[in-house]
């Protein structure tokens, strides 16, 4: 459904993307996870028309997205950082202009909002303005004014950023029910555990290059099961191991106190790029 060939792009004295490679299949959700300046809002930039490679193709259903962007976007649905939304229209009305700028029918528009208004569990807040949300509510009405004219893409920029723990998973929920219903999704993200509840697959970037690809379960795997978080002084130095046992005895015998605990995609990231992932970003 989406396919990166050799994609390039360069802002000024820096280097966006760097010959990115991929292919998200119908139906998936795949995750970008990596630090600011990666290169997840380019590509997403560029997948959706708002930007253009130097060099290489972006495809989305085998359009070329450079080359029939317009066929491109009525495909795709976008729910990005910045909360957009008209602040003095209430929640109905704004997907309600949306789904008028897809051409959709006063039939259509009242079908469509009443599905999606009850699917991220807004129909008691149709009527209220968007300015007296809050930040939670904000984000879900994002989310449902890019499912009105039902797009087969969705493209998922930091989809809960600032958001309190308990909203956010909310939010996921929503999220794994569109892509059981089929949507294809692509979500870039800074939260680890973000990508590794939602995803089916993974690609790490870094500098504008993918540094790993694959499934969560995969990438963890293939650093260990079990990693041991040893506390130096002021530095803390993680070392992962397959054998929970062996992961014991080396803690127990270093300098400092240790955490034992499960893999996960942070270990990942820093073993891939060298660096740690710290608050939701690169530290």
């Amino acid at each position: 459904m989406i396919r990166l060939e050799n994609l390039h792009k360069r802002y000024a004295k820096r280097d966006a993307l760097c010959g990115v490679n991929l292919h998200v299949s119908a139906g998936e959700l795949f995750a970008y996870l990596g630090p600011n300046g990666a290169g997840k809002t380019t590509t997403v930039r560029i997948l959706t028309g708002l930007s253009v490679p130097d060099s290489g193709r972006a495809l989305v259903d085998g359009l070329d997205v450079t080359r029939e962007p317009a066929r491109v976007k009525a495909l795709c649905g976008v729910c990005g950082q910045t909360i957009n939304l008209d602040q003095d229209l209430t929640v109905a009305e704004n997907l309600e202009v949306h789904g008028r700028l897809f051409g959709m029918d006063a039939p259509q528009l009242r079908s469509r909002a009443a599905e999606n208004l009850e699917r991220l569990e807004l129909a008691d807040r149709a009527r209220s303005l968007v300015r007296e949300l809050s930040g939670g509510l904000r984000r879900r009405v994002m989310l449902a004014r890019a499912l009105m004219h039902g797009p087969r893409v969705l493209f998922l920029d930091e989809p809960t950023v600032g958001l309190d723990p308990a909203i956010r998973r909310k939010l996921w929920a929503a999220i794994r029910a569109i892509r059981e219903g089929g949507t294809t999704i692509l979500l870039t993200t800074h939260y680890i555990e973000e990508a590794e509840f939602l995803a089916d697959r993974v690609a790490f970037l870094d500098q504008g290059r993918v540094v790993a690809l694959g499934t969560p379960q995969e990438l963890m795997e293939a650093q260990g099961v079990w990693a041991v978080d040893m506390l130096e002084g002021t530095d803390m130095r993680t070392t992962c191991f397959r054998d929970r046992a062996e992961a014991q005895d080396f803690g127990a015998a270093g300098p400092g106190s240790f955490t034992l605990r499960r893999v996960n995609l942070e270990d990942v990231f820093h073993a891939t790029t060298g660096r740690k992932l710290a608050n939701g970003a690169a530290a």
